[in-house]
């Protein structure tokens, strides 16, 4: 199945997605997929160890369960809310706290 799936033209589903999102007036953001399939979308722990099988995901540290491929898909969606919130690719998957700030008025 993953041969099948890697002999696809991918390039062409982006490009015609790409396309289709300008046209609508949307955007397409691509997210590394880089060990999102043994990242924790609870607790962000990333180890070889949660990935139990194909299908099954545990994680060591706060015990987290899920099926691989929807955990997965969690950690994609969260870094992608984070480049659009942020600005920028947020390593663990998960969002980042931000502080409040203070608005210094200037006297004049």
């Amino acid at each position: 199945l993953n041969r099948s799936i890697l002999d696809q033209g991918w390039y062409e589903m982006r490009r015609q997605l790409e396309y289709k999102q300008l046209w609508r007036g949307g955007q397409v953001l691509a997210v590394p997929p880089a060990y999102t399939s043994q990242r924790c979308a609870c607790c962000g722990h990333t180890a070889k160890e949660n990935r139990l099988s194909q299908s099954k995901f545990r994680c060591q540290v706060c015990g987290y369960t899920a099926n691989a491929d929807v955990n997965g898909a969690r950690n994609i969606l969260a870094a992608g809310h984070a480049v659009l919130a942020c600005g920028e690719m947020v390593q663990s998957g998960r969002s980042l706290k931000q502080e409040p700030t203070e608005m210094i008025q200037a006297t004049a």
